[in-house]
């Protein structure tokens, strides 16, 4: 294994240890006055792990790219605590998309206003290249990948710096004042990621054991930085990552699609949370705000 591999994986040891330590206020309780309010005002921001790709059709007033299904977990927790959703998520964003404009998109941010009431925020991965680099190491052949129904190149396989995750929580850090800013009285909540890739591979996974530990060393230190980005905002948290630890895709009830050989699509997008996970996810959140 090389250096730059081995790394990865000391890097995953310590990051995961932070995050234990770091989650243990998360099963302490809800937060006082973390109930939700039926009829407020919930803004839903992040990438496709929040919008939801090949979940079901998009939503008609989705932009193409953003892919957002009525499956994802922010239309299903609004729906279980009758709040009025915003949905601002969209495939492929950054914390760089949430804090400003990509293109024609309009900054994800700016969907919070004054009369806010929750906002729920899942990004980080694709400024680390997380889930490319696990398309990356699954990428057909032909050097094409079907996502929700869509065909695209393979992407680059590129390891993030440290300079990229000191990015992200300066992102992460900022996102949180904008929110508390804009919307003094909304309760902010960073939804981790789910596990996507588990301790011991199987077919639905069919990676090398080098991409395996890169890629668990990504998740485990973005998971750090948002847990520590959560706490020294006083911001809450759901642990998607631990929660769904014993739900990866080669587990009897899978949260995430993995790559799986002649897989279908049915159950979204590769590497991406499935319909169990959408709703694990939502009720989690719903169990933190009181539903």
């Amino acid at each position: 294994m090389s250096a730059s591999r081995s790394m990865w994986l000391r890097q995953a040891t310590v990051a995961l240890a932070a995050l234990l330590l770091a989650s243990c206020s998360v099963f302490g309780g809800r937060p006082q006055g973390s109930e939700a309010v039926p009829g407020g005002r919930y803004v839903a921001m992040g990438s496709s792990m929040a919008a939801g790709p090949g979940l079901g059709p998009p939503k008609p007033d989705t932009p193409a790219r953003c892919m957002r299904t009525f499956a994802n977990y922010p239309t299903r927790l609004a729906e279980r605590l009758l709040l009025t959703l915003f949905d601002a998520t969209c495939s492929g964003a950054t914390t760089d998309h949430i804090l400003g404009p990509w293109n024609e998109l309009p900054a994800q941010i700016d969907a919070v206003t004054a009369d806010t009431d929750l906002v729920t925020v899942t990004i980080g991965g694709n400024d680390l290249n997380y889930v490319g680099g696990l398309l990356a190491a699954t990428c057909g052949a032909e050097g094409t990948i079907t996502i929700a129904g869509n065909v695209y190149p393979c992407p680059p396989r590129r390891l993030p710096l440290d300079e990229d995750f000191d990015r992200v929580e300066a992102n992460l850090r900022e996102i949180a004042r904008q929110v508390k800013a804009r919307a003094p009285k909304a309760r902010l909540v960073f939804v981790q990621y789910l596990t996507l890739v588990p301790d011991v591979l199987c077919d639905a996974t069919p990676i090398s054991p080098q991409d395996a530990d890169i890629a668990r060393g990504i998740a485990a230190r973005l998971a750090s930085i948002t847990a520590k980005v959560a706490r020294e905002t006083r911001a809450m948290v759901v642990p998607a990552d631990l929660l769904s630890r014993n739900h990866t895709p080669c587990d009897a009830e899978p949260w995430a699609v993995g790559s799986p050989p002649d897989y279908d699509g049915s159950q979204g997008a590769p590497w991406h949370p499935n319909f169990s996970g959408m709703k694990g996810v939502a009720d989690a959140l719903a169990a933190q705000l009181g539903g």
